[in-house]
């Protein structure tokens, strides 16, 4: 059954809205500063999850790559086709807007509501960010975490994996071990259209850093496709 563009389009966009909504979400309502009610795990929890239940609602429609990194990784990786992957990366950031602007809308509504830097879960680094690590530590582990997930990715959705109806938990349970190591550094992101929502909303510091965060997950992305193709699965030489 041919799956329409317009359908590919829709389940990126929605799955994004749902990744960002809730796992930006349970730091924001669940844990006021990222580190408290929930906790850490708590947070961690909530991505990967995301992750999980959007893998298997709309994996068969479009991929669930929620991600622009993903997606540029799959171009690269020589697994989809650059004009779709723009189409796709356009959902991505709609879906990672509408989230924040969900919780944004709901966050205001609370009587202590306080727009701070950094608001509604933006990730970051240096001076007032959590645990105020250096743009090289930023970097470094943006680009490593992505690097960590794609290979993770492209392993679980590879066609010689005999155990792919388990892809979608391989991949949610990857990102939540990344979010357990690295929320106090960036507060994760390893995904643009991720940091890109809140960030539209939070302005500021947020704003100002979010080259970061898509520089080095898509370089990380790219970074994983080429590795994977050249040491570990290479692809089959077309006839």
């Amino acid at each position: 059954m041919m799956i329409s563009k317009t359908s590919k389009f829709v389940a990126e966009m929605l799955g994004t809205m749902v990744l960002v909504f809730m796992g930006c979400g349970s730091a924001v309502i669940a844990g006021a500063d990222g580190t408290t009610g929930v906790g850490l795990l708590g947070i961690s929890f909530a991505f990967g999850l995301s992750v999980v239940a959007m893998a298997y609602a709309i994996g068969h429609i479009s991929g669930c790559h929620i991600n622009p990194a993903i997606s540029i990784a799959m171009v690269a990786a020589g697994r989809m086709k650059a004009d779709e992957a723009v189409r796709y990366i356009i959902a991505q950031i709609l879906g990672g807007i509408i989230g924040s602007g969900i919780l944004y809308i709901i966050f205001t509504g609370h009587p202590g509501a306080e727009m701070k830097p950094w608001a509604l879960g933006s990730n970051g680094w240096g001076t007032g960010y959590l645990d105020q690590y250096n743009t090289l530590s930023a970097f470094v582990a943006e680009f490593v975490f992505t690097f960590i997930f794609l290979m993770v990715i492209l392993g679980a959705t590879s066609s010689k994996n005999i155990n792919g109806g388990f892809a979608g938990l391989a991949i949610g349970f990857s990102l939540v071990l990344i979010h357990i190591v690295g929320i106090k550094v960036t507060g994760v992101s390893v995904n643009p259209a991720r940091s890109i929502g809140p960030a539209v909303f939070a302005g500021g510091e947020a704003l100002s850093q979010l080259w970061l965060f898509i520089t080095a997950p898509v370089l990380g992305g790219i970074a994983a496709a080429f590795t994977y193709n050249s040491l570990i699965e290479r692809p089959k030489k077309q006839a």
